[in-house]
């Protein structure tokens, strides 16, 4: 296991923050519409590590696939780890715990996980290269590395809306700035090679947001998010939007749920590893 101290600590910002709008996308996430390319690898008796676990739905459901195994969900914000252990306890699950931890030094001995996983993650991180080395430290000779992230430039939606492309430009000139990459879907492979590793699968698969219900929620969460939340705070704190100008996105957002023909894609890239066995094993 490397020293603590030799290893560096997190530089990004985490664009979007924890705000009930942020929440209400995630706690919508499971390991079916979130983790399907990952599911058909597990096995019972698992040992997993759920990086960035947030309130821990996709947490909670990797547990109940591995009833013989453990799930151990970690975020590097404190706060939001206390509605993940309440999502475990409604469903009843014991074999699961959560932690605070910073991917780039992760606090946990070599070879230690049949299974790392990590969704909506890299596209956060400062070194998202180095991250997947730690992530390849921690993980099992054997064993599987499961990346999957969205692709803001890959995003598309109908009908055209000038809204929604100043909302796009605007949110990825934000992200970078807070030291993220928000086109990080399809530059899993190439980071993965980059970080040294060699059984890579890539792949790739979509939220797809279309009905009346849908539109609504979509929309509704995205102009909330952008009047109230975290990433609000560092659009204006960082000069590249006026209040003015956030309404406006906001009220965009608003106006596309509305449309009976609305469609919004979200393409997200996935990686799924297999750590190299040791060759004296």
């Amino acid at each position: 296991m490397s020293n603590p101290q030799d290893r560096p600590q997190e530089t990004a910002v985490y664009t979007h923050g924890h705000h009930e709008s942020v929440l209400r996308s995630h706690t919508w996430r499971t390991a079916a519409n979130s983790a399907a390319y990952l599911l058909g690898a597990l096995k019972p008796h698992m040992k997993i590590l759920d990086i960035g676990c947030g309130p821990g739905t996709i947490t909670a459901d990797l547990a109940a696939l591995v009833p013989e195994g453990h799930v151990t969900g970690v975020d590097h914000a404190p706060g939001v780890l206390d509605q993940a252990r309440a999502t475990a306890a409604e469903r009843g699950l014991t074999n699961i715990d959560f932690a605070v931890a910073d991917v780039h030094a992760l606090d946990y001995p070599d070879d230690t996980f049949c299974v790392v996983h990590a969704h909506q993650v890299l596209q956060h991180v400062g070194d998202p290269v180095r991250a997947l080395r730690e992530i390849a430290r921690v993980t099992k000779p054997g064993g599987w590395i499961a990346v999957r992230d969205g692709d803001y430039a890959a995003m598309t939606w109908y009908p055209a809306s000038e809204g929604l492309d100043d909302w796009l430009e605007l949110y990825r000139r934000v992200a970078r700035a807070n030291g993220g990459e928000p086109d990080a879907g399809r530059r899993l492979k190439s980071w993965a090679l980059r970080a040294g590793l060699t059984d890579i699968t890539a792949t790739s698969s979509t939220w797809t947001y279309s009905t009346a219900e849908e539109r609504q929620w979509w929309s509704g969460l995205w102009a909330d998010r952008t009047l109230a939340s975290a990433y609000a705070e560092r659009a204006t704190e960082g000069g590249h939007a006026t209040a003015r100008e956030l309404r406006a996105v906001s009220d965009a957002w608003r106006e596309w749920g509305k449309q009976e023909d609305g469609w919004f894609c979200v393409l997200h890239g996935e990686i799924l590893c297999r750590k190299e066995a040791r060759k004296d094993a």
